[in-house]
C-alpha cells in the first residue's frame, strides 16, 4: 500500500473539509505546529537538564568520610 494518488488526497482533503470547515482548518494546522515546536523545545530542554545534572566527577582529595547515620541508643531497663 503506497501513498495515495491525487483523487485519493482531494476526497481525504474533502472529507477533513466537511468535518471541521473551511475556517477552522488553519487554525488546526497552527495548533498543529504549536504543539511540534513545543515538543522539540521541551525535548531540547531536557537534554540539556540531563546533560548538567549527572555526576560529578570525583576531584582528588575530596572524599566524604563523615558518616550520616547514627547508631541505635539502647534503652534496656534493669
Amino acid at each position: 500500500m503506497g501513498m495515495p494518488s491525487g483523487t485519493e488526497l482531494l476526497i481525504i482533503f474533502g472529507i477533513i473539509v466537511l468535518l471541521f470547515g473551511a475556517k477552522k482548518i488553519p487554525d488546526l494546522a497552527k495548533g498543529i505546529g504549536k504543539g511540534i515546536k513545543n515538543f522539540k523545545s521541551e525535548m531540547k530542554e531536557d537534554d540539556t537538564t540531563t546533560a548538567s545534572t549527572e555526576a560529578p566527577k570525583k576531584v582528588e582529595g575530596s572524599e566524604e568520610t563523615a558518616s550520616t547515620t547514627e547508631a541505635p541508643k539502647n534503652t534496656t531497663q534493669a
